[in-house]
């Protein structure tokens, strides 16, 4: 029988466990790296991969670090975590907190969060606050409560939070045998692409990888602080999870994209879900529409002359089941109707 490990047991000795730090796993990590079969071309790459983080328990990248803070939240004594999330993270959080036994709070931007993943956290028995603000005050509010009561705060200002997601580079660099020249990544809060700096750069001091990747970050255009290099007070975008004016990994972002002779650019709405619509038609892949703006990038940046060839990586960090409302207005049905016979079904499929 094969079982998986989870990131804990494969990632322990790159990551800050004790021996009493208990080995938590749902079978997160592992994820696909899926070669492209179309947009390849498109993005005038040589070679574009996916790494499916949607293929993790919860459907998004944030349980690789949110086992490791659940983990040690467990064993440093805590009854209790808590967030503030525009999504993904309330569902990684109730998730490893059920797991664990620990309860869990949320406090979540009201109405503005994807259903598919609020019904995560409510299957998983969080408590639910609905904040009247944007993700940014539920994320200083949440910072206040944790400090006044025994409370975890697992946010990516946990930096285990970070040392979780690094392992995806770590997995990256495995699988293809080396770094890529390049990594495509959605930007919100800015820890993901904070992580896989991370992990890389400790790939390379390992003599794991020969190679640094240019790190390209791509933030939605109506949420795009550090492109402007100003908070944004009401981001808007119909990349949810990327909805987020003030990054609390700010400067690590910056230092990423600086260190590795990169870029964090801004992609417009439709080009978001021009690149989500892409990723199913021609992909096979079903991805929420954060997940779909590193693809977005990397194509405008073609458009744009600006493509150097070379081997690319796309983070593909949620599962587009999380958000069905976009996925219905963007996808037209082709369904008809037909009587049970197949002479029926013959017409109507036009064979």
């Amino acid at each position: 029988m094969t079982t998986t490990r989870g990131v804990l047991h494969r990632w322990g000795p790159v990551l800050p466990l004790t021996e009493n730090t208990p080995r938590l796993t749902l079978g997160e990590g592992e994820t696909p790296l899926v070669r492209s079969t179309y947009l390849e071309r498109e993005c005038g790459l040589d070679e574009l991969w996916f790494k499916l983080e949607s293929c993790n328990p919860t459907g998004s990248f944030k349980d690789r670090g949110m086992v490791v803070a659940v983990a040690r939240a467990v064993e440093e004594g805590s009854k209790a975590i808590m967030c503030a999330s525009t999504g993904n993270t309330s569902a990684s959080a109730a998730a490893y907190a059920a797991r664990a036994g620990l309860d869990c709070h949320v406090l979540v931007p009201g109405g503005r969060v994807a259903i598919g993943k609020l019904a995560q956290a409510v299957a998983f028995g969080c408590k639910i606050v609905e904040v009247d603000g944007n993700f940014d005050e539920a994320l200083n509010a949440a910072r206040d409560l944790t400090e006044r009561h025994p409370i975890s705060l697992v946010n990516s200002v946990n930096p285990n939070r970070i040392a979780g997601q690094k392992t995806a580079a770590y997995e990256i660099v495995h699988d293809l045998g080396d770094a890529p020249d390049f990594l495509a990544i959605p930007v919100g809060n800015a820890g993901n692409i904070t992580a896989y700096w991370k992990g890389f750069t400790e790939c390379a001091e390992r003599e794991l990888a020969t190679l640094h990747p240019r790190m390209l970050g791509f933030q939605a255009a109506g949420a795009a602080p550090l492109v402007h290099g100003e908070i944004v007070e009401t981001p808007d975008t119909v990349a949810t999870a990327i909805r987020i004016g003030n990054p609390a990994s700010w400067d690590t972002a910056i230092a990423a994209r600086d260190e590795s002779h990169g870029a964090i650019e801004a992609v417009t709405d439709e080009e978001i879900l021009e690149a989500y619509r892409l990723l199913a038609r021609n992909e096979g892949l079903f991805v929420e529409p954060a997940s779909a703006a590193g693809v977005a990038g990397l194509l405008k940046r073609h458009r744009e002359s600006r493509t150097e060839g070379g081997r690319a990586v796309a983070i593909l960090t949620g599962n587009g089941l999380k958000d069905l409302d976009t996925a219905l207005s963007q996808y037209e049905a082709q369904r008809t109707q037909a009587d049970t016979t197949v002479e029926s079904i013959e017409q109507a499929l036009g064979l």
